[in-house]
């Protein structure tokens, strides 16, 4: 009961508030948190349509998307020689010096492996014909008598024969496709060069019109990417570079101990060769196990043997820690991306396999901040210790 007092001065019963609720309420933060998934769903088939679409857009254009990507990383190579002359004269004359250098680089070394090859092969014709020429009287030849002594039989050997000379002879029919992938890759050379002049100069402008242009909401996360991309990159640049230095150091050194003709020019081969994965090193070392042959089968099997060393440093110890530091990824990471993209894509996809992987790593890790920012309840911060 209230007292006349409170009666008069308007005052009700006292009464205490309780959070109920009520049907209407419950079904509204229902039909609340159903919208909530249901826009969280929206916004992931979204994403996963547009990614979908894009790789199928890039399956389209993938020659003009490998171009791009090789004439960015070699304009990110040649970028650092162009700024250091620019220091001393124009910016057009240090652009052409370096790829005049970078021109002359390509010739000089191409011309010595052409000349070294063809001297090698007039070096290496007398032998094959010295193993296969019949012997007198009508004997076989010294490498049908090694593969009798092997265990083959006179008929897998005149098989083996009939295989050979029908795919030589194919091979001989093919020559128009061969000259067709030579001009092609060429004309490719050519792009790349032409793409990588405009990207250094007008890459620096172009990168400053996207952080400019772009809307604030997303301009931090612009930028972030960029300043990615860029560590990335030029991190696989250097980190392809030192591969490359070691490979050609072990194969040029391990060339000349074991007396292999032109063990220096071999050297130079196998630093280039070595921006393949994988075919790289095995394309100089079957170069190196054929010039080994002219010193015999047992240094042959030598060269052969050291290679197989120099392909497991090469992929399994010193290249994964190279890439994954220089890239920023584990080695461990390092070595599922490039079979993961050697599987899906070949050769280019083991060559990309460890900037793409990097990529990906700094986005996600991106994704993951943004994300933890903005549901800070979700983690629990210990207090500092007193």
């Amino acid at each position: 009961m209230n007292s006349p007092i409170d009666e008069g001065l308007g005052v009700g019963p006292m009464t205490q508030t309780t959070d109920v609720q009520t049907p209407e309420s419950e079904q509204a933060e229902r039909a609340l948190r159903w919208a909530e998934r249901r826009d969280r769903m929206v916004v992931a088939l979204g994403a996963t349509a547009f990614v979908i679409f894009g790789l199928w857009v890039l399956s389209h254009i993938a020659r003009a998307a490998i171009l791009l990507v090789l004439a960015l990383l070699l304009a990110y190579a040649l970028l650092p020689a162009v700024r250091f002359l620019t220091r001393y004269m124009p910016r057009a004359l240090a652009l052409l010096i370096t790829y005049l250098l970078l021109i002359g680089v390509i010739g000089g070394i191409g011309y010595l492996v052409v000349t070294s090859a063809i001297n090698q092969f007039t070096t290496l014709v007398p032998l094959v014909q010295h193993f296969v020429a019949p012997g007198p009287n009508g004997q076989p030849s010294q490498l049908v008598q090694l593969l009798l002594r092997l265990g083959l039989t006179k008929a897998q050997i005149d098989s083996f024969e009939a295989q050979l000379v029908a795919g030589l002879q194919q091979a001989a029919q093919s020559v128009v496709p061969v000259v067709e992938g030579i001009l092609n890759s060429t004309l490719d050379v050519v792009l790349i060069l032409m793409l990588s002049i405009y990207l250094i100069i007008d890459g620096e402008r172009l990168t400053r019109w996207l952080v400019a242009e772009t809307p604030l909401a997303t301009r931090q996360r612009v930028t972030s990417f960029l300043t990615t991309l860029r560590h990335v990159v030029g991190g696989y640049i250097r980190g392809q570079l030192i591969m490359s230095s070691l490979i050609g150091a072990l194969v040029g050194i391990g060339m000349l101990v074991l007396r292999v003709p032109d063990a220096a020019l071999l050297g130079v081969l196998a630093f280039i060769l070595e921006f393949i994965p994988i075919l790289g090193t095995l394309i100089s070392g079957a170069v190196c196990v054929l010039l080994a042959l002219t010193n015999g089968w047992v240094w042959a099997l030598i060269v052969l043997g050291y290679f197989v060393i120099v392909h497991v440093i090469e992929g399994d110890i010193v290249g994964p820690r190279v890439m994954g530091k220089a890239v920023g990824i584990h080695p461990a990471v390092s070595i599922i991306a490039l079979i993961a993209g050697g599987e899906l894509f070949g050769i280019l996809g083991a060559l990309f396999a460890a900037p793409v992987a990097g990529l990906i790593q700094a986005f996600l890790a991106d994704l993951y901040l943004e994300w933890r920012k903005a549901h800070p309840d979700q983690f629990h911060t210990p207090e500092p210790t007193r």
